[in-house]
């Protein structure tokens, strides 16, 4: 079954073209997932994940997960 589309998408990607890679990074695996669930639960799911692959940096992880998150309240209205 193909993930749950976002309202506005488009928004949410205009928004996020202003956040860092590390924000991107976050933005983009949680698009990717789909839009069901709790957002927060699955923003901090994301950053954790990519953190504990390396692929963004810890310290940086919650203010930009911050950001992404802001980025996807505004795809999901």
């Amino acid at each position: 079954m193909a993930p749950a589309a976002f309202a506005n998408q488009a928004a949410g990607d205009a928004c996020a073209a202003s956040l860092t890679p590390d924000g991107k990074a976050i933005y983009a695996g949680v698009i990717g997932a789909g839009n069901s669930g709790d957002l927060r639960t699955l923003v901090t799911d994301t950053a954790r994940s990519l953190v504990m692959s390396g692929q963004i940096d810890r310290g940086n992880a919650r203010t930009n997960a911050e950001a992404a998150g802001q980025c996807l309240e505004q795809a999901r209205s």
